[in-house]
């Protein structure tokens, strides 16, 4: 090819990816995006050096039993390399970085060779060079990389984007042109699906007079996790969660999968939904029932026919067992426990049956011997426990003042077991909490009578995240402070989760102050300018955070509009979803436990909001992960009102294994005998006191 570039936007099988440079003369440089699939075994050559005059091929470029990315030299393949990789060729100089290599995840590799030295880049970032002694290699006329085992060495990926150069030259910012695609489900949409113990999906289904709707977004983004805005259409099929094969139609010859559109049913091939802002939204109902096909599991599987079949443009459901109305499906997700009442005397927050958590390990009363701040289940999601009490002082001036709903104060000390962090951020934010066994009330309960039900209460305490919203919007619109709040009381009370309370205590407030808020901006509910929206939305957001010497940064705003899902203009269903995460949000900083690090400057113990990429990425390094115990504090942008953990903290840090890890710290407000609160140190005090936890880190933002 001469003194040109070798370039291809294309995506190709790795194992058919080759760059051949003829003339070679010591000198080239090459660059590309990978994606290596979950099936891929380690140690792998990703690419192997080859040449025209000698038979036999080395290693180039190698991923090692621990993930860590080597590069050797081209020189060594004279005398030192050998045929097998595994070999002596650890023994001479080569590049080694300290990345562990993801799999499933789109990763930017650049190689600059020359006979003198040998530089690595990832994801645009220099992170290895080593210096070599001048060579013989000038010598060679040609040389080829390519992947020469194919699929038999383990090796499973695809390739994006390359370039080839026969010249050592700067290829820093190659990985800013045309990045990869990749499809995925946003978990925080999903609505009206109940999630098992098994942390299997359960959805109603089967007949038309019997299924119900469920919802969902399906987002394509770039390898920087922006959205794309495609106008593409995407496709939704029922398959087999064990093979992958087509599920078959039902014995009245309809469609598994259907699309609901204007109250009407259609299949769901007949019905794919287009991108917009590279979000596209389904409305699906299941009309085979898992009974009917051998009890065997199901996946929806999201596909975007004309961008091609490659895995990473296609994206799968949690596996999802279809049942029918007559199982009682409400209660098929709990699993009720004898009682509550030894948890709630060690101050345990209740779980939430979401994700994968073992429902039975969590409300059995196991409980593990950890120390009262990292509490670990099998495997965590954020919860958060907030006392509530009947009785509890609501307020009726501005929503300033939106916590005096809930009792004010700072966690108790670590003797008091005052914060259980959990893992967080993974899980969507539909979810069922679990009940427990009622307990009995006592007298003065049962002889007080209530304006809301019993089926009032018992069935918020069952219904997912959006029959929740829709039934407080209901109620806050009638009753009264004091209903709102012995509303709060009895489902804390009655399912055994006092964390869920605090949602519906500022119901109220949350939807007066949005609504008026809206109706300020925008008179006749027409969208408005996002530059003029924002400016009111700050103002109110530092009204209510009582934070007046702190205002939203511009990366924050940019935090506020992808949660929106706006452009340059911003709609009411836009500020609803907005608002729904914001002000949660601000009603905790508004505490006087949070109040002061939300306004510390140094340190700035919360820079703002971020997302978990971004916390992620701010605690590795361009060679590694920083030490052990260095966290970020964060809000979790998937946690909307009235989610039980809307507006909670997490803390994001890097452990003693050199693994991140993410805990929701959640605070019960113990009281003493006489009703006072239990005086306790700060915050920032407390996590530093933590041995997991000894350094704060510091935000690099990835926009």
């Amino acid at each position: 090819m001469g003194s040109d570039a070798m370039r291809s936007k294309e995506y190709c099988a790795l194992k058919d990816f080759e760059l051949n440079f003829n003339q070679y003369d010591g000198n080239f440089s090459f660059c590309f995006w990978i994606y290596l699939m979950n099936s891929t075994t380690f140690p792998a050559i990703i690419l192997h050096q080859i040449h025209s005059d000698i038979s036999e091929s080395g290693p180039f470029l190698v991923i090692n039993d621990n993930k860590r990315i080597n590069v050797l030299p081209v020189l060594y393949l004279h005398q030192e390399a050998p045929v097998t990789w595994t070999g002596p060729w650890t023994e001479v100089p080569h590049v080694t970085v300290d990345f562990e290599f993801p799999l499933e995840k789109w990763v930017h590799v650049g190689c600059e060779v020359c006979p003198d030295y040998i530089r690595l880049q990832i994801n645009g970032d220099i992170v290895g060079e080593k210096s070599l002694s001048e060579s013989n290699s000038r010598n060679l006329k040609e040389l080829h990389l390519a992947n020469r085992c194919g699929d038999i060495s383990g090796v499973q990926g695809y390739v994006h984007n390359y370039e080839g150069f026969h010249t050592v030259s700067s290829i820093k910012d190659h990985h800013l042109k045309d990045p990869p695609l990749k499809l995925s489900i946003d978990e925080s949409s999903v609505s009206e699906v109940e999630v098992e113990s098994d942390g299997v999906w359960g959805i109603v289904g089967g007949k038309a007079s019997c299924r119900r709707n469920f919802s969902l977004d399906v987002v394509l983004s770039d390898a920087f996790g922006q959205p794309v805005d495609k106008g593409d259409e995407v496709f939704a099929s029922l398959v087999y969660a064990d093979t992958g094969a087509p599920v078959e139609k039902t014995s009245d010859d309809e469609a598994p999968l259907l699309c609901s559109c204007d109250g009407i049913e259609f299949s769901s091939s007949e019905r794919p939904s287009k991108f917009l802002l590279g979000r596209a939204s389904f409305k699906l109902r299941i009309s085979q029932l898992s009974s009917k096909c051998d009890n065997r599991l199901f996946l929806i599987r999201f596909c975007v026919p004309k961008l091609g079949n490659y895995p990473f443009l296609q994206t799968n459901t949690r596996p999802i067992r279809c049942i029918s109305r007559s199982r009682n499906t409400k209660l098929s997700t709990l699993v009720w426990k004898k009682s509550t009442y030894a948890l709630q005397r060690l101050n345990l927050s209740q779980s939430s049956a979401i994700g994968d958590v073992s429902l039975e390990h969590v409300n059995s009363g196991h409980v593990e011997k950890t120390n009262p701040l990292m509490k670990r289940f099998r495997v965590g999601f954020d919860k958060i426990s907030v006392s509530v009490k009947a009785d509890t002082p609501t307020s009726k001036q501005s929503g300033v003042e939106c916590n005096s709903h809930v009792d004010k104060g700072f966690p108790t000390s670590l003797d008091g077991r005052s914060l259980n962090v959990e893992e967080s951020d993974d899980a969507p934010s539909e979810s069922s909490e679990s009940i427990g066994e009622r307990s009995p009330p006592s007298n003065s309960m049962e002889c007080r009578r209530y304006p809301i039900s019993d089926m009032t209460i018992f069935k918020y305490c069952l219904a997912g995240l959006a029959e929740r919203s829709q039934m407080l919007k209901e109620i806050a619109t009638s009753a009264s402070d004091k209903e709102i709040s012995e509303l709060a009381h009895h489902v804390s009370h009655y399912s055994g989760c006092s964390h869920l309370g605090n949602q519906i205590l500022i119901a109220k407030r949350l939807i007066e102050d949005g609504t008026n808020l809206w109706l300020a901006m925008s008179p006749s509910n027409h969208p408005v300018p996002w530059e003029s929206a924002a400016y009111e939305i700050e103002e109110q957001f530092m009204k209510i955070a009582s934070c007046g010497s702190r205002s939203l940064s511009h990366q924050d705003f940019e935090i506020l509009r992808r949660i929106a899902g706006c452009q340059e203009y911003l709609t009411q269903e836009n500020f609803e979803k907005l608002w729904c995460w914001l002000y949660p949000v601000a009603c905790v900083i508004s505490r006087d436990w949070i109040n002061p690090i939300w306004d510390s400057i140094s340190p700035k113990w919360i820079e703002g909001f971020i997302t978990k990429e971004e916390a992620e990425a701010s605690l590795q390094g361009p060679t590694g992960f920083q030490e052990p115990g260095t966290f970020i504090l964060r809000f979790p942008t998937s946690r909307s009102w009235p989610h039980p953990d809307a507006g909670s903290l997490i803390v994001t840090y890097v452990g003693n294994d050199y693994k991140l890890r993410h805990r929701l710290i959640s605070t019960d407000h113990l009281y003493g005998s006489d009703n006072q609160r239990i005086d306790v140190k700060p915050l920032q005090d407390m996590l530093l006191a933590e041995p997991e936890l000894s350094r704060l880190g510091r935000i690099m933002r990835i926009y």
